[in-house]
């Protein structure tokens, strides 16, 4: 076989072998997604920033992820409620931190077990902007949350 011939042989198994290569990825595969929904906004990032009770939902198919944004609280304690309905283990976490970052709630559901919710009121903190973080992890369903100032 002379040099040209090889040369073309080569180059079409070379370009067989990276089209069969990239045409049999995985990206066409649903990836497990998580939506955390709050006072009627999806929440995308970490900036947004909430005043007023907050009303918020989730949804996730066996997805892990972690939503973090702030809420204006002028008294120094928080009401909070949780709820989920989970087809399968999993877990959904909320910790709220006051003003000065101290830790004030961390509370955690797991969808393979009871209780499904939980509600109360946030230890006593600095009032101000609280941080609330929402984190799923490995969750199948889907659930809703609410804070308010506490009394």
């Amino acid at each position: 076989m002379n040099k040209l011939k090889f040369k073309n042989l080569f180059i079409v198994v070379l370009t067989t072998v990276c089209i069969t290569t990239v045409g049999c990825s995985d990206d066409d595969d649903p990836q497990p997604q998580v939506e955390v929904t709050v006072n009627g906004s999806v929440l995308f990032d970490n900036e947004d920033d909430f005043n007023g009770d907050i009303d918020g939902s989730f949804t996730s198919k066996g997805g892990s992820d972690t939503r973090i944004f702030t809420w204006q609280n002028s008294l120094s304690t928080a009401d909070y409620n949780a709820d989920i309905t989970a087809t399968s283990e999993g877990s959904f976490n909320m910790l709220v931190a006051d003003a000065d970052g101290t830790i004030v709630l961390d509370r955690s559901l797991n969808g393979a077990s009871e209780p499904d919710s939980f509600s109360g009121v946030t230890s006593s903190g600095v009032s101000g902007i609280w941080t609330v973080t929402i984190t799923l992890n490995s969750f199948n369903g889907d659930g809703s949350f609410s804070l308010s100032e506490g009394n």
